[in-house]
């Protein structure tokens, strides 16, 4: 699931420059199992998130974008965290911040020690039913939203992020996607070595090269019919590329909005999806990477139009085997062919567009 980073040397990695991400300990899984610990179930779990930071906001995404408002509730904490006591509730401060209405805490750290850990790291999902916390690790946490809570969603059709389907090059995508831009936006900001920080430099540039030539041929990174975790997985790296990363993380080579137009077009397609604009606060990404470093001035642009047309709906993109499957699963499960289809796909058996409409054509 690439829900985290190497450990190997930490300490000598670490001396020698390089930033290496720690590693979250609260690791339970909410799951329909007859002994689960954790069920899904409407208003148990509430979420504790920080808007400027990435993991947190693809946890608010999946939130959103799966209609799952009204059955997971969440607070939002301050952009700036207190100089000792880390992450803080100041709604005092920012309107778009919350108390904690769960717990009445004024720091983060007091919510882990009701379940006697020493944390700090958000976000944080807290169990009300057994005033707990049930996980702070965002790639288990989006995969729970995304695969126990399905008959909870308030959409007008159910939306699956982890379709059978589609596993095996969703995983292979998280594989190289979390490594090289996710986590190596930080792995070239937060460098204090040169030579780290210019192969961290390489490897986004080079991933994002790769992304390009994805999103040429298709309009979501594994479908054109849907996104999936891959893209929520991506979203909040290429969402602050150009307005924070470019300067923030010294990831100058390229603006996304010159440079690299099919990912920049699948950032307006995907914050224009329905539920995905409520779960973006860039003002607060700014606040909370510019607002504590150097002489706390906020960057003023670059100011984009973030509801302009994106006309990636209006491509047509090669159509893709699996984009059949999802159609027929959304649209007539019952149908024989479409579980016909779909059990060859699992089996491994990849069909190309081709030879799928050739066997349509022979039913």
């Amino acid at each position: 699931m690439s829900v985290q980073e190497d450990q190997t040397n930490k300490a000598e990695r670490q001396k020698a420059g390089e930033f290496v991400r720690g590693v979250g300990t609260a690791r339970n899984w909410i799951s329909n199992e007859p002994n689960a610990q954790f069920k899904p179930e409407r208003g148990r779990y509430h979420l504790y998130v920080a808007n400027n930071c990435p993991w947190c906001h693809r946890v608010a995404l999946t939130r959103g974008i799966l209609g799952l408002q009204s059955v997971i509730s969440m607070d939002v904490l301050y952009f700036k965290r207190d100089a000792e006591r880390g992450w803080q509730f100041r709604p005092e401060l920012d309107a778009d911040c919350t108390a904690d209405t769960v717990n009445g805490k004024q720091y983060v750290t007091e919510i882990y020690a009701l379940s006697n850990l020493q944390q700090k790291s958000v976000p944080l999902l807290w169990d009300k039913k057994l005033k707990c916390v049930v996980s702070n690790e965002s790639a288990e946490i989006i995969r729970m939203f995304a695969t126990q809570f399905l008959e909870f969603q308030a959409l007008p059709k159910p939306l699956d992020l982890y379709p059978s389907v589609l596993r095996t090059k969703i995983d292979e995508l998280n594989a190289w996607i979390y490594p090289q831009i996710n986590n190596g936006a930080y792995k070239a900001g937060f460098s204090s070595n040169q030579q780290v920080y210019e192969q961290a430099f390489d490897a986004y540039f080079a991933a994002l090269d790769r992304l390009e030539g994805i999103l040429a041929k298709q309009r979501y990174l594994c479908s054109n019919i849907q996104p999936t975790e891959a893209d929520i997985r991506l979203f909040p790296t290429i969402f602050r590329h150009d307005c924070v990363y470019y300067v923030r993380m010294k990831l100058n080579k390229a603006l996304l909005c010159y440079e690299y137009r099919n990912i920049y077009g699948w950032m307006k397609d995907m914050y224009q999806y329905p539920h995905v604009k409520k779960a973006c606060n860039l003002q607060h990404c700014k606040n909370g990477y510019f607002g504590r470093t150097g002489n706390n001035v906020i960057p003023r642009g670059p100011d984009y139009d973030w509801d302009s047309p994106h006309n990636r709906d209006k491509i047509k993109f090669e159509p893709l085997a699996t984009d059949q499957v999802l159609l027929g699963i959304q649209t007539d499960t019952g149908n024989q062919h479409s579980v016909q289809t779909l059990t060859m796909v699992i089996k491994g058996v990849a069909l190309s567009s081709f030879a799928y409409l050739m066997l349509k054509a022979q039913k």
